[in-house]
Parts: structure tokens; C-alpha cells; sequence
């Protein structure tokens, strides 16, 4: 079926910024056939569905870069801690989900992003407990029920406390199992094409809960297998002195020596990073998963993202686990990443348009597809977003972007993945948020009673 949709102000986010006042997109299939101004071009009658967009904006989905699925059934928890105190404080806990428990997780993690204007999202998962069934499975059932495009990855964990690290040892593996695993995965679920809805990743934890043989050997397993890298990088004051007391070096500076600097790979949060760190991401087109309400609400800082877009950096949003982003909506971070951006460096440190680029076409650049979504352009893959902006919220912001960015949240009135409706008017018309917000109460409340004994 062709899908017409017409009469709405449309912001494409394609190396031009091309905006039109009023505007159209013509979807064919899985793909835009057309985007330009004024009404759509006259179509022969058949199968053809129209759509008015009268008082909406439409833009490119949006693009989650950076997430923990399973942190849903956690919320609210460790509501004052800084990074390193709330993981010792969740740790126990999480290492305690089983299949079940993510699958629900998963559900309703996706679900609410989806619900916001996500079409493609990625989810690090690195806690694997002993005998906990399918996991990485589990996430990946979700999303294709769901309808999203998927970009997980396969996290690990190999330094536990009786080697320095922070995750109890019985929370980790070996470094030989989770090597092993990862390889697995990417042989299992990793679908290259051009259309794809899943594509894998390799994603060690972090350096204080990774050991350097598993950082070393996980990118050399990901570049022999053709994929993306991911982990956390320069996210607190805490991680950076970790890694000068045990490594003699900055984080930046000792991921590099390891191998995780390029354009395949791309980190969350690179908060505390010097002019040579941002160089470095630059010279060698590493990536940033930008997570302003995590970084917050830890206390962790305000990452530098004008200075790592002025040097060319890849720039994307990640909504982070719900466990420190408890709305987990990717939506409300285009006006998160502005205002905190601001309060760092002035009223001119970061534009609305700026962050949209960041939730759509960066999101789609830090996860290597910015060739087939993330902007609107004949051709690309029909992942997209109608915001309807006429309502008591926007009515009096004449800008539909900054509307979008810093009005109130915007409800989606229509949401396309691969060319196939998964919002309209509102609501998932994929699956039940009410049952999946239902499943997903009793599994957290079955992980507390298991993590309290």
C-alpha cells in the first residue's frame, strides 16, 4: 500500500536542514518514494491511504542510542545515589532477572519509547546470570512483536570485586564464556541487509567491571565478524580515577589503547573528557550516546556536546536504563539535551534543530545506518514520525520544531517502521500497553522478592 501524507509542516533533517511549511511524503512499500512541498502529486486510485496532517510536523523517527531494557522492573530505586553507589546498590538485584522477567522488561521498555516517536532502538545488555534461559532472545521476541527496529548488543562482564571491579563475582562471567556468547549472538541474530530490523553488537560493560584481555578480544571479535562496538566511556569523576589508579590513564586514553577508538564504535555518556579526548573521538570518528536526564539525575555531569559537534564528533541521544531515566521516553531528551547543553555553556550552546538532528539522523550515524533512515529523503527506509502540534500545548509556538523540542510532549498521532503503522492516534496498535504494563508490575515485583531472599 502507498501512504500519502500531506498538508504538514515537514522537517526532512537531510544534509540541507530542508524544511517546508506544508508539506508531503509519499510512502511506497518500505521505503519514501517522495518529500517535497504543497500537496502530494495526484495517485491513480487502488491502494492508497491518505493522510491529513493539518496541524502536525512530520520528521524522521527517532533514534534511542543507548539503553538497558531490563532496568524497567527497577525503577525509583537508589534515588539519590552517584553512579558508582546506585551500582552497588542495584548490582545484587539485577543479577537475579531470568528470561521471563527481561522479556517483560523489554516490553515495556519498547513500548513506551515506540509510543514517543522511537522507530529504531538499541538496548546494552551485559548481566547474563547462571541459568537464567535466553536473554538477549528474549529482548529480541519483544521488538519483533513490537514492530521496532533493533540494534541490541551483547554486553558482558568479567571483572567482578575480587578483581577491582564493582559487579559481585557471582554477577559476571569468565572472559572465555562471554567471548564464546558474544560470538553466538552475532551468529545467531546478526542480519546485515540493506532493510534490516536487527543487527547485533559487542558491548563489554564498562572498564570497571570489564577486564582489558575482554576489551581487547571483543574488538577483535567484532571486527572480524563485521559489527558495531558499544560501551560506557568518561561517564563519571569516579570512572575517570578509577582508570588512572589502575591503568595509569584516563578513560579515553586507555579505550584507545585497547582498541576502541573508530568508526565502528560508539560510547555512552563521555562526560568528562578533555580537548584531547574530543580530539581523539573526532580524529577517529568514534561515537557519543548522549543521555542528558541519566547524567542528571546521577549527578554524573553535563557531557561537553557542543565541543564534540564543532569537532565533527557522531552525536546521538540515548534515553539510558529506566532504572536513572525513570520516564524512559527518548522524546523528552531533544529538550533535555538543549536545556542542560545551555545551562553548561550559554543560550547559544545547543538549537532546537541541533537536537533533533541529535535524536534522528546522529542517532542513525552512531549506529551505522545514517545511509538508510534517520532523515527524510527519497529512497531511505519509510521510519517515521507525525507530531500533532495543534493542541493546548503547542498552540502558540509558530515554530513547529521548537515546538516539538521545547513545548510539552507531543502526542504521535501516527508512527511508521519499515512502512507499517505501530502508533496511531496515540496508542501502540502493535500490543496491549495495558497488558504489558500489567505483566511488567508483576515480574519487578517478582525480582524483589527474589533479590530480598
Amino acid at each position: 500500500m502507498r501512504i500519502v501524507i500531506e498538508n504538514c509542516a515537514v522537517a526532512t533533517v537531510d544534509a540541507h536542514d530542508t524544511e517546508y511549511a506544508s508539506g508531503h511524503v509519499v510512502v511506497e512499500g518500505n521505503r519514501i518514494e517522495a518529500v517535497g512541498p504543497g500537496p502530494a502529486p495526484g495517485q491513480p486510485d487502488g491502494a492508497v491511504r491518505r493522510i491529513d496532517g493539518t496541524g502536525h510536523l512530520l520528521t524522521p523517527g527517532l533514534v534511542n542510542t543507548h539503553h538497558h531494557f531490563y532496568q524497567w522492573l527497577t525503577r525509583g530505586l537508589a534515588q539519590d545515589a552517584i553512579l558508582f553507589d546506585w551500582l552497588v546498590a542495584l548490582y545484587p538485584v539485577w543479577a537475579r532477572i531470568d528470561e521471563e522477567m527481561l522479556y517483560a522488561a523489554a516490553r515495556g521498555s519498547l513500548a513506551m519509547m515506540v509510543r514517543g516517536g522511537v522507530t529504531l532502538a538499541m538496548d546494552h545488555h551485559y548481566v547474563f546470570p547462571r541459568g537464567a534461559g535466553d536473554l538477549l532472545g528474549a529482548e529480541i521476541r519483544a521488538a519483533r512483536e513490537l514492530g521496532v527496529r533493533f540494534s541490541p548488543t551483547r554486553g558482558s562482564m568479567d571483572r567482578g570485586q575480587s578483581q577491582g571491579g564493582l559487579p559481585p563475582d557471582f554477577a559476571v562471567e569468565t572472559t572465555e564464556a562471554a567471548l564464546a556468547a558474544t560470538e553466538a549472538a552475532v551468529d545467531a541474530h546478526h542480519d546485515p541487509s540493506p532493510d534490516s530490523m536487527l543487527r547485533i553488537g559487542v558491548a563489554p560493560c564498562s572498564p570497571f567491571s570489564v577486564s582489558t584481555e575482554l576489551l581487547r578480544e571483543s574488538a577483535a571479535l567484532a571486527r572480524r565478524k563485521g559489527v558495531r562496538l558499544h560501551t560506557h566511556g568518561s561517564e563519571s569523576v569516579e570512572e575517570e580515577q578509577f582508570c588512572k589508579e589502575l591503568f595509569g590513564m584516563g578513560p579515553t586514553e586507555y579505550l584507545e589503547s585497547t582498541g576502541w577508538l573508530g568508526e565502528d564504535v560508539w560510547m555512552a555518556h563521555c562526560v568528562h573528557m578533555n580537548a584531547a579526548d574530543i580530539a581523539a573521538f573526532a580524529r577517529t570518528g568514534t561515537g557519543v550516546a548522549h543521555c542528558p536526564s541519566s547524567n542528571a539525575r546521577l549527578a554524573a555531569g553535563t557531557a561537553p556536546v557542543p565541543a564534540l559537534l564543532a569537532a565533527g564528533v557522531p552525536v546521538g541521544l540515548g534515553v539510558d536504563g529506566t532504572a536513572s531515566n525513570e520516564s524512559g521516553e527518548l522524546h523528552t531528551e531533544l529538550r533535555n539535551s538543549l536545556l542542560v547543553n545551555r545551562l553548561a555553556g550559554g543560550s547559544d550552546a545547543l538549537t532546537v534543530r541541533q537536537a533533533l538532528r541529535m535524536g534522528t539522523y546522529g542517532g542513525a550515524q552512531v549506529l551505522g545506518r545514517a545511509t538508510e533512515t534517520g532523515s527524510l529523503e527519497a529512497g531511505k527506509l519509510a521510519d517515521l514520525v507525525l507530531w500533532k502540534l495543534d493542541g493546548l500545548g503547542h498552540s502558540t509556538i509558530a515554530d513547529p520544531v521548537a515546538a516539538l523540542v521545547l513545548g510539552a510532549p507531543a502526542p504521535v498521532t501516527l508512527s511508521l517502521v519499515d512502512g507499517r503503522p505501530v502508533v496511531e492516534h496515540g496508542r501502540l496498535v502493535t500490543a496491549d500497553e495495558d497488558v504489558i504494563a500489567r505483566e511488567a508490575r508483576d515480574q519487578a515485583r517478582r525480582l524483589a522478592r527474589i533479590a530480598a531472599g
